[in-house]
């Protein structure tokens, strides 16, 4: 059995997958807060929170995926959504990365 399909390896590549994304949630919202408390109306700043909004769902998602995958007996299903949440976390990191560039450049 190689190291990724371990239960005992996933099961903590999981946790620690499920504190980061649950931070980044978080981290995203108060951005998104932020940006509205600030008022900035711009376009570019509307662009950046539509981003970022994206990525907290994103984040949401993936931590209900891997919530359900550590609660789950069935080791194929278990797999599927650590993939999901996996593709989901890249996802919504990639976003919060380009809402990063889409602010400096604002900023600039």
């Amino acid at each position: 059995m190689s190291r990724s399909h371990h239960p005992t390896w996933m099961r903590e590549e999981l946790l620690q997958l499920l504190a980061v994304a649950g931070t980044l949630a978080g981290l995203s919202i108060t951005a998104v807060a932020l940006l509205h408390t600030l008022g900035h109306a711009n376009a570019t700043a509307t662009v950046a929170d539509d981003i970022l909004v994206l990525s907290a769902l994103c984040f949401l998602l993936c931590t209900d995926a891997i919530f359900i995958a550590l609660r789950t007996r069935k080791p194929r299903v278990a797999h599927l959504l650590e993939r999901a949440a996996d593709a989901l976390f890249l996802l919504a990191l990639t976003g919060m990365v380009a809402a990063g560039f889409v602010m400096v450049y604002t900023l600039w």
